[in-house]
């Protein structure tokens, strides 16, 4: 099923990024941009969805993600990134009381005598008086290579893999100070479930190379692979109450579409060609 997908996207947004360069270029139909070395900054959006059976799927659903990356392209049109991303807005997938224990209990007691709002999965609503949402982090490198289609030498099919540090963990929000469990920095650790790991990822889109380089962007879809475990050495609540040591690694993944602005830091000399009849 997820193979199925990924084809679809990557065939989509091939076929769509190259009718749109072709179009673009029409008048300019002679013109042949050659492929240089450059340097670019990346800002980047996703949105992601977990899947497998580990630490990670298991506990949260779809994030959305941006990020930034730092990329240097040779003039054979290998590129060489090294990225950070900040993941957020994920919900949990399981009720409120697998997580909170007997904090939970507490809430309900004190919406009863409707003392206080409903705990919001989700941080950003000013009506709760405790949120939570996945949040995850990564740094990383990558190595890649973009494949031309046509004579525009800097754009093309681009294929990158890459590795990095992966975490991830449960934020809460408690703007009012009311629960000690989650304003007590060392006693919180004890509910957020952090993990971490070394991670893969591999991106598989188009990258448009405009001749007018800020206008330059990339799509397409981005795949990843997580073997993280808890490491803050005890969990108080949930199914994996105790301590963490004895815990093993596990598989998530981590499937999404990405989009990208490519903001030109340095290019060597473009020697561009017109074609004469």
């Amino acid at each position: 099923m997820n193979r199925n997908i990924i084809l679809f996207f990557f065939i989509f947004i091939a076929i769509t990024t190259k009718s749109y360069t072709q179009e673009f270029y029409r008048k300019d139909n002679n013109y042949v941009d050659s492929a240089t070395f450059m340097i670019w900054g990346s800002p980047n959006f996703s949105t992601q969805l977990p899947f497998g059976q580990g630490y990670l799927s298991s506990t949260f659903n779809f994030n959305y993600n941006v990020g930034l990356d730092f990329t240097f392209k040779t003039k054979s049109n290998w590129t060489f990134d090294f990225a950070f991303n900040y993941m957020f807005g994920s919900k949990l997938r399981e009720s409120p009381d697998k997580y909170l224990g007997d904090m939970w209990f507490q809430i309900l007691r004190d919406n009863n005598k409707d003392t206080i709002p409903v705990v919001f999965n989700g941080a950003g609503n000013n009506g709760t008086k405790l949120a939570y949402e996945g949040r995850y982090w990564y740094f990383g490198v990558s190595a890649g290579k973009i494949i031309p289609l046509d004579r525009w030498k800097n754009s093309g099919l681009w294929l990158k893999f890459g590795v990095g540090y992966f975490g991830h963990k449960i934020h809460f929000t408690d703007p009012n100070n009311y629960y000690p469990q989650i304003d007590q920095k060392t006693y919180r650790l004890g509910y957020d479930q952090r993990s971490s790991a070394i991670a893969l990822n591999q991106f598989f889109g188009y990258l448009f190379m405009h001749k007018k380089r800020v206008l330059s962007f990339y799509a397409g879809i981005e795949v990843w692979e997580i073997f993280s475990k808890p490491d803050r050495g005890y969990i108080f609540v949930g199914n994996l109450q105790g301590p963490t040591s004895n815990l093993k690694r596990k598989f998530s993944g981590l499937l999404g579409i990405k989009v990208g602005w490519i903001l030109p830091f340095y290019e060597t000399n473009r020697v561009t060609t017109y074609y004469t009849f």
